[in-house]
C-alpha cells in the first residue's frame, strides 16, 4: 500500500464535504507532477486530506476507491482523475507547523513542495502524522 496526500481549500470542497458526498472524484489537476501521483495510486491506497489555505491542516483519511482515469472536467487527454471515499476524521487535525517543526517530516513533499495538490507521503510520515492526530 502506498501513502498520499490531497490538498484542498475548504470553501471550495471540504473535509465535511466529502464525508457528507460519502466519495468524490478528485477532478481538475493541472499539474504534470500531481498528475502522474494520481496515475500511480492504486485501489485501497490512503490518501491524507490537507485543508490548504484555510486551516492548513490534516484532517482525514481518505481511500482511493477507483484508478485513475479521464477528467470528465476536460477533453484533453493529459489529464485523469481517481475517486475518493472518507475513512476517519483525525481527532485532532496535524498543522502544517507542526509538521514544519519536526524534523521526520523535512523531506516530505508537503514541505518541500508546497503548492502541490496531490504529493506522495513515505510509511514513516503516514504513521507520525496518524500518532499525532490521535490515532
Amino acid at each position: 500500500m502506498n501513502y498520499w496526500l490531497v490538498k484542498s481549500e475548504p470553501s471550495t470542497y471540504s473535509w465535511d464535504q466529502l464525508v457528507k458526498d460519502k466519495k468524490a472524484t478528485w477532478d481538475g489537476v493541472r499539474n504534470f507532477a500531481a498528475r502522474n501521483h494520481l496515475k500511480a495510486m492504486k485501489k485501497g491506497d490512503q490518501v491524507f486530506f490537507y485543508h490548504s489555505n484555510e486551516g492548513l491542516a490534516i484532517v482525514g483519511i481518505a481511500e482511493v476507491m477507483k484508478e485513475f482515469y479521464q477528467d470528465p472536467t476536460t477533453d484533453d487527454t493529459n489529464w485523469v482523475v481517481v475517486d475518493l471515499k472518507p475513512v476517519k476524521a483525525l481527532p485532532k487535525p496535524v498543522t502544517l507547523a507542526d509538521m514544519k517543526a519536526d524534523k521526520t517530516f523535512e523531506n516530505m513533499a508537503l514541505i518541500r513542495i508546497g503548492r502541490l495538490s496531490v504529493s506522495p507521503v513515505s510509511a514513516t510520515e503516514y504513521k507520525k502524522i496518524l500518532k499525532m492526530g490521535g490515532l
